[in-house]
């Protein structure tokens, strides 16, 4: 009997007061997801916590024991509410310490924008032991400690880092996923989406409920780490939608 393939995943950790407050919305969980899934990981939980030192050190400790992968978006900056590096450094046991290729790259930034200040230096501040993600943005470098990984809270800033980790990390099959639109309200076909999904136990069915155009409806979006899985999956919830008199449309409405 073979063992099923291992699902790899990943913890989210999202810092910052003005994200709490409103003052700031959040992209970054959406592409901090996305990117995962093609690198076959899964997102599985998501925190945000605000800029209190006590309560990063609490959500580091809690998911880098409960996922594989543990990344943390925002207080990486030069301001003193910039807290996440001395967070992370107290959740590890660790100190912080100035890395020299992160000092040498601000310097070089920031050689012709007014040289490198006290607080432009704390961007080189890192938890010992840690590596850079880099960062063709800003200048300021992420950090990568093991299988923790520490990136900014700007999102373009952070889909840079993001790229610059593609394929660095180990993980399973890439999550695939195919949707299916129908005209229907999702209470009347709750039942034929459990049957179909506990009848294909690779895939999961997410039901996704609107009113258009004086009408409800819904959008079925199944997903699996196999193609041939998917498909028959797809092809079951297609028939069973069909049979009971529901019009599908591939790829959603």
């Amino acid at each position: 009997m073979t063992s099923p393939e291992k699902i790899w995943t990943a913890g989210l950790i999202v810092i910052g007061d003005e994200i709490l407050s409103g003052r700031t919305q959040d992209k970054n969980i959406a592409q901090v997801a996305t990117w995962l899934q093609v690198q076959g990981i899964r997102l599985a939980e998501v925190r945000v916590v605000p800029d209190v030192e006590a309560r990063i050190v609490e959500a580091v400790n809690a998911l880098t024991l409960a996922y594989d992968y543990l990344f943390t978006t925002g207080g990486i900056g030069p301001t003193h509410d910039d807290i996440t590096v001395d967070a992370v450094a107290a959740a590890l046991g660790v100190p912080v310490v100035i890395h020299p290729e992160a000092r040498a790259l601000l310097e070089r930034y920031y050689e012709t924008r007014g040289g490198l200040n006290e607080g432009r230096l704390r961007m080189a501040r890192v938890p010992e032991g840690s590596e850079l993600i880099p960062n063709r943005m800003s200048g300021a470098p992420g950090i990568r400690r093991g299988n923790l990984f520490l990136m900014a809270g700007v999102p373009h800033i952070t889909a840079g880092m993001l790229d610059a980790l593609t394929g660095q990390l180990e993980g399973g099959a890439p999550l695939l996923s195919e949707t299916l639109g129908c005209w229907v309200a999702e209470s009347e076909v709750a039942e034929l989406l459990r049957q179909t999904e506990a009848a294909h136990a690779t895939c999961q069915i997410g039901s996704y409920p609107f009113f258009r155009e004086g009408r409800v409806g819904a959008n079925f979006v199944i997903r699996s780490v196999s193609a041939e899985d998917l498909k028959a999956c797809s092809d079951s919830l297609t028939d069973g939608l069909t049979g009971n008199g529901h019009a599908v449309t591939p790829g959603g409405i």
